[in-house]
């Protein structure tokens, strides 16, 4: 699970675009399966969602994938088999006979995701999949993805929703004006725990000298002390030491740095705003 992120203009779809041969690079080099970017063999195991997309909305759901998996070249047995269950994992299970133009947005999206995965491609490139659907959809959708994952297929997710990429995605890039600027695996990129956020009864010279001892002091608002710290094992360590001075612990609470945080800090950066 690959998410792709960036700001508007970054060049997050004319990357996809370029690795799908729909847009030739001006420079550089881009390939797929170790093919280059848009070889007709390579593309045989991609499957594609465009951000705006438009279907022949004269078909019904059924007819329109099993145009999309005879281009890919699925036999009619297979077709006869797979449509249902396709539609059936994008919630669109019963309503395959009907017409496209009677979709809602959410539908059409639904069909879109279907189309991308009907000939169980290896490598799914899907851009602002749940752009159109409410808060249940985008969770049938994530929950979709990670099927699709725990089924051997890469997932590339271009996205602006930091939230659904950090819930899904195992990989991260961020792009910023057509550049790379951060890439990694999320866990490492994130962090494992950068600070505590300690709530107790009163401020003092004494607390502040116990949470020196334990971290790096960040932040103190009211009662709430905010304490950098290299591990999770800080946290019982220091709490014996707060009891133990006499202080009143309400509250410890991890608080990790969000995709969201890292993204604002690294587009900023290099930004002239």
């Amino acid at each position: 699970m690959f998410g792709f992120l960036g700001p508007n203009g970054a060049g997050k779809t004319t990357t996809v675009k370029i690795l799908l041969g729909l847009v030739n690079a001006t420079s550089g080099d881009a390939r797929i399966f170790g093919k280059p970017a848009g070889d007709v063999e390579a593309r045989r195991h991609v499957g594609y969602l465009p951000e705006n997309f438009r279907f022949h909305d004269w078909l019904n759901g059924h007819a329109l994938l099993d145009f999309h998996a005879r281009l890919a070249g699925v036999s009619a047995a297979e077709r006869r088999s797979r449509i249902p269950r396709v539609l059936d994992q994008v919630g669109l299970a019963g309503r395959g006979g009907d017409r496209i133009r009677g979709y809602s947005k959410g539908m059409t999206q639904r069909i879109g995701l279907a189309q991308a995965i009907i000939h169980e491609p290896d490598l799914v490139l899907l851009d602002e999949p749940t752009s159109a659907l409410d808060p249940v959809g985008r969770r049938e959708v994530r929950d979709l993805i990670r099927s699709l994952r725990s089924r051997g297929m890469t997932v590339f997710l271009n996205s602006h929703l930091l939230s659904e990429v950090e819930m899904v995605c195992d990989r991260v890039a961020i792009v910023d004006r057509g550049r790379v600027v951060r890439s990694g695996r999320l866990a490492e990129l994130l962090g494992g725990m950068p600070e505590l956020r300690v709530t107790v009864d009163r401020i003092d010279p004494g607390l502040l000298e116990i949470m020196t001892h334990h971290g790096r002091v960040l932040d103190v608002q009211d009662t709430t002390v905010a304490l950098a710290v290299d591990t999770a094992e800080v946290a019982p360590r220091l709490s014996e030491a707060l009891i133990r001075g006499g202080y009143c612990l309400y509250a410890m609470v991890p608080s990790h740095q969000s995709l969201e945080d890292l993204f604002v800090s690294l587009v900023d950066a290099t930004s002239d705003r």
